[in-house]
């Protein structure tokens, strides 16, 4: 909204309840979005009185919205892009050369994947840790380092899929669960080749889920 011009500078946001009854979001998640937005200052909050939209420079909001929040269509494709390419070789890898105890560090994020059905805070940081657990399993420092490059975009873009996800008619949080499993059986099994095509189905199903969303708020 602030991008489109929506929202223009002055302007005072509606109440926390009411943008989170607008977006059908948490009363919480609507207040971390504010302040996130007041430390990148395109807010300010007015004791008493409300949030107002600061003034800014149009060249301003290009850097510190770069994150999922506010990505067009055309950069969380390219984004999901990379996240293929990248995890498709971290599954594969892993099934190789995964040992005993990065198996534990990888069924231990599945199995709380597993009990969490409504927390959804918990669900994020149970999905994103299953991920870094397979790239520790690679036991390939470069392709660790890439993966934590892209991690805080990663995050966002999974916190925004997992919340489209679980707002999906066509998509549950147990299938969710069981495309995950699938990847960690896979790795288990030490099969490069099934742990790939596992990665490359649930992936799929995100960007399928994705375009939905996209192409149903266009």
């Amino acid at each position: 909204m602030v991008k489109s011009g929506e929202l223009k500078p002055g302007d005072k946001l509606d109440s926390v309840q009411a943008l989170a009854e607008s977006f059908q979001v948490s009363r919480s998640a609507v207040r971390e979005a504010l302040s996130a937005l007041k430390a990148m200052g395109l807010v300010e909050m007015k004791q008493g009185e409300g949030t107002y939209l600061k003034e800014f420079e149009p060249n301003q909001i290009s850097q510190p919205l770069s994150s999922a929040l506010l990505m067009k269509k055309e950069d969380v494709k390219q984004l999901l892009e990379v996240r293929k390419l990248l995890e498709i070789g971290v599954a594969s890898l892993a099934a190789e050369k995964r040992t005993e105890e990065d198996l534990q560090q990888i069924h231990a994020a599945l199995k709380e994947m597993g009990e969490i059905e409504t927390d959804e805070e918990l669900g994020e940081k149970a999905d994103f840790a299953f991920h870094l657990a397979l790239a520790e399993a690679s036991k390939n420092d470069l392709l660790k380092h890439l993966m934590n490059n892209v991690s805080s975009l990663l995050l966002e873009t999974m916190r925004e899929t997992r919340k489209i996800w679980l707002f999906s008619k066509e998509t549950t949080v147990q299938r969710l669960y069981e495309e995950h499993e699938r990847i960690y059986k896979a790795v288990h099994a030490q099969d490069g080749a099934k742990a790939e095509e596992a990665m490359l189905t649930h992936l799929t199903n995100v960007e399928s889920v994705l375009s939905g969303y996209f192409e149903g708020n266009a």
